[in-house]
């Protein structure tokens, strides 16, 4: 009898433990919001998830809502604490990961070149270029709590007309207020604009198995050369570029309905597991599961 009494008292204790004992989640959720031809945007909650460095085709607007995340970017370490916008300019490579216990949550906004392109016809009377923001980190108050006024509107349903008023007025602020001309990389021994066309190369058949020797040619330069010249100017290496150009592309195939195991052959990945590794280390999130978010946005 005094066995079964001590074999319930073991399991009640087992039972009030178990909360103690669950396992935290992460998680990222994205969204194509109905402004401007859809916008991608992100919220997630990260504890012990760390990016690796990678790019994105539009710039990352966001706002730490919990905790604190440090991040590399223009060759610095950067630290977000809560209530502070981190600023990603587009192509800019940049990682993630806690800077603070329990980790950090956030949220984001990912508008292209173009969509700044528009707003700088405005305010400088038929210029068109993409604004350069110089600091990684910025401490704003008032635009701060215009980016959660927007992200607000949003979870509720906001019209399009108002989510983009509300957008656009951001946008234009943070233009006005923290942004230069976009700042070009310097010319590295003549070959800049070989450069670029590699990068470009990789850009427009990002699923070729392209060999070293073949990309070097393009730029005339030596292998040895062209590696260590890429790197610099882009600050990856070009088989890490090839790899987020591959991304890129995923991510359009994923958001056109095209399945995962299909999206992984279409963009030169060499499995399924091959691509879901690199995706979830790029974005925080399965091919899967962004695509189920990101189509819901044509329905």
């Amino acid at each position: 009898m005094k066995n079964n009494r001590n074999i319930v008292l073991f399991f009640k204790c087992l039972i009030y433990l178990l909360p103690m004992n669950k396992k935290i989640t992460e998680q990222a959720d994205f969204t194509i919001v109905n402004a401007y031809d859809g916008i991608e945007m992100v919220h997630a909650d990260y504890i012990g998830h760390e990016f690796s460095k990678h790019v994105h085709e539009g710039y990352t607007i966001g706002v730490i809502e919990k905790g604190a995340q440090r991040f590399y970017r223009s060759g610095e370490i950067h630290t977000a604490n809560t209530n502070s916008i981190i600023l990603v300019n587009a192509d800019d490579v940049h990682t993630g990961e806690a800077a603070s216990v329990g980790g950090w949550k956030y949220r984001a906004m990912y508008p292209l070149p173009e969509h700044f392109e528009n707003i700088s016809i405005d305010l400088y009377d038929g210029i068109k270029f993409a604004p350069y923001f110089g600091s990684s980190v910025i401490n704003d108050p008032m635009l701060t709590e215009q980016l959660r006024l927007l992200f607000n509107q949003i979870d509720n349903n906001a019209s399009k007309l108002l989510t983009e008023t509300i957008m656009y007025s951001f946008m234009l602020r943070l233009t006005l207020r923290h942004s230069s001309l976009r700042n070009m990389p310097k010319d590295i021994s003549g070959s800049k604009e070989k450069l670029i066309r590699v990068k470009e190369y990789l850009d427009c058949y990002p699923a070729e198995d392209i060999s070293l020797q073949q990309l070097a040619i393009i730029a005339g330069l030596s292998q040895f050369h062209f590696i260590r010249q890429f790197k610099k100017m882009f600050e990856l290496a070009p088989h890490s570029y090839q790899i987020q150009a591959r991304l890129k592309k995923a991510k359009t195939l994923l958001k056109a309905g095209v399945k995962p195991v299909m999206v992984a052959t279409d963009c030169g990945f060499h499995d399924q597991s091959h691509f879901n590794r690199h995706f979830k280390k790029a974005l925080g999130t399965s091919p899967s599961k962004f695509q189920k978010q990101a189509v819901l946005y044509k329905n």
